[in-house]
């Protein structure tokens, strides 16, 4: 089946559906996520996901303001990311954390907003207060109160749209309810592990966009157990790349593509983000999207259900 290359979002902005993701460079060494930005944006990457966690915009920034400098994009042609972090979820703050991102990205608004988890922590400017017994320190904040922050940065032309990231369906509904500016778009962990499936078409039938993050199964992961299994290893997976010519990473990315999300792998390595990027020229048979969808092993390697 053909794939878009882009999804258009209610408020008549399109978003690209292959992204570039910045986290996995935040445990890299300087100046890696640079060169890692410029790399995707001179490959053709136009989507790039952030977040004020990651502590690594300043030199996305950086790569964003000299890739427009050197004339291989422009801002409009580029749709950004970034997230509102757990810290921020009162109303007021929730613009504040915006206007910090905004200020280490060096623009003027991002396309799209997020929150980046339902449960908040103590605020302050501490990613993850924790007590003396080195616990989380968590705090109350109603995540309506939080969307009514998020409405607010659209008001005051910090961001194009917002969204959701990593809520249940019963956290979405309810921001559905209450909004004056419904979520556009929600980023959630799936990849042919953990599909996800029922939350997908839940937000899919109420016209939210879904962004796969941790498509390819995060393998590097450090926390990963030996038992676990290897997406990228499975036979299926193995199997199909061969007979197609494409690499495992290239198969499941098309999988996920074919399911009608956007996604947004991450690499440092120049190859492999050219690799991630190349999926366009090949597809899955409809018999071969039910054997993709046969490796579902409900394993989530990332977020717990909030």
């Amino acid at each position: 089946m053909p794939v878009s290359r882009e999804l258009q979002l209610p408020s008549g902005d399109k978003i690209p559906t292959v992204g570039f993701g910045t986290w996995t460079v935040w445990q890299g060494g300087e100046g890696e996520i640079y060169r890692a930005v410029k790399e995707a944006i001179k490959v053709g990457y136009r989507h790039i996901d952030c977040a004020w966690v990651y502590k690594n915009q300043e030199e996305v920034g950086q790569a964003i303001k000299e890739s427009i400098e050197e004339g291989t994009i422009k801002r409009e042609d580029l749709f950004v990311t970034t997230k509102v972090w757990d810290t921020a979820h009162r109303r007021d703050a929730v613009k504040e954390n915006a206007k910090q991102s905004l200020s280490q990205l060096g623009l003027s608004y991002v396309n799209l907003l997020l929150v980046h988890y339902p449960v908040s922590f103590k605020d302050g400017d501490d990613a993850f207060p924790k007590d003396n017994d080195g616990n989380i320190i968590f705090a109350y904040h109603d995540i309506v109160d939080t969307w009514k922050g998020m409405e607010d940065c659209i008001d005051a032309d910090l961001t194009r749209n917002i969204g959701l990231s990593n809520f249940n369906h019963l956290q979405v509904q309810r921001i559905i309810d209450a909004s004056r500016i419904r979520p556009s778009v929600i980023q959630l962990e799936i990849n042919p592990l953990f599909s996800n499936s029922q939350l997908v078409e839940y937000c899919q039938k109420r016209n939210i966009h879904v962004t796969a993050y941790a498509p390819l199964g995060a393998p590097n992961r450090p926390w990963k157990n030996k038992d676990e299994p290897d997406l990228l290893e499975e036979p299926v997976v193995k199997q199909l790349a061969s007979a197609k010519g494409k690499t495992p990473a290239q198969i499941v990315l098309r999988c996920l593509l074919q399911r009608g999300l956007i996604i947004i792998p991450k690499s440092s390595t120049p190859a492999r983000i050219k690799e991630n990027f190349d999926l366009f020229d090949t597809e899955l048979s409809e018999d071969e999207m039910k054997q993709m969808a046969a490796l579902d092993r409900n394993l989530r390697v990332y977020a717990e259900p909030m």
